[in-house]
């Protein structure tokens, strides 16, 4: 990725910065000069993102960690502020997803989605606020078309993300004072993804996503990561409590079609 943005001496702290989308918003971050900090579940994906990103010349720092655990997170937001000082900007983008109807779900499937995407989006922000630049600090949460599009096979995903926006929304109000901004960005289908290949398991579902989507394509990590940058540029230094849609014009456009087609895909 070249630099469009430049954020050299800029903090930045990726909660599921480890791979996919996340990663990849690593990434941009660290080509435009920022010092970035990553953290997952997964000590072997903490460790090969750390080794990537200092490879792209960011002073990287990262984190073995689940955000379910709120005291975990919150030390591990205490050491890094005693490491590398206070973060200028925050995303948080841990998240867990599968397909299943309701009906053959279980209460502690549905609750571990919640748990990871609402609880877990509430655990970073609140703990991460007292090491927030203030006035400054840019947070964005990692939110999905499932928040606002009704999917089958998604009712987990739907209320865990619309409860990020709506959290979104009112740390808006609640931090704005502050001079912190907070916004969700809300990708579409995206190509090379976890995600992607968990909802898409084949040609035939990938296809449909596809037609659905105005531009006729997958969007690409590359294209979150500038969205990511953008809205913590000074660009964007009047945006805030906003969800933004980086889908193509999908979420207007034919989401509930793709996801109808997958739900009979699936049988």
């Amino acid at each position: 990725m070249s630099a469009t943005f430049e954020f050299t001496n800029k903090r930045v702290f990726i909660f599921g910065g480890t791979s996919g989308i996340n990663l990849g918003i690593a990434r941009g971050f660290a080509t435009a000069g920022a010092g970035v900090a990553v953290a997952s579940r997964s000590q072997e994906k903490v460790d090969a993102a750390v080794t990537e990103l200092r490879e792209l010349g960011s002073d990287t720092r990262g984190y073995a960690l689940d955000v379910r655990d709120v005291e975990v997170v919150s030390d591990a937001l205490a050491q890094h502020a005693a490491d590398a000082g206070d973060i200028d900007i925050l995303v948080s983008g841990a998240a867990g997803n599968f397909p299943a109807l309701a009906n053959d779900m279980s209460a502690n499937a549905f609750k571990s989605v919640v748990d990871i995407d609402l609880l877990g989006s509430f655990h970073v922000l609140r703990s991460a606020f007292q090491y927030l630049t203030k006035p400054g600090a840019s947070v964005i949460n990692i939110s999905a078309p499932q928040a606002f599009v009704p999917m089958p096979m998604q009712s987990h995903v739907c209320a865990a993300k619309a409860g990020v926006d709506m959290l979104t929304r009112t740390l808006a109000l609640e931090w704005g004072p502050y001079g912190i901004r907070i916004n969700s960005i809300s990708p579409g289908p995206i190509a090379d993804t976890e995600g992607m290949r968990r909802l898409a398991p084949n040609e035939a579902i990938a296809a449909q996503y596809k037609k659905s989507v105005p531009l006729q394509r997958f969007g690409t990590v590359d294209e979150i990561a500038k969205a990511a940058m953008f809205l913590s540029s000074d660009a964007a230094q009047y945006v805030s409590g906003v969800v933004l849609p980086v889908d193509g014009g999908w979420s207007v456009a034919g989401a509930s079609a793709a996801a109808l087609a997958m739900a009979q895909q699936h049988g």
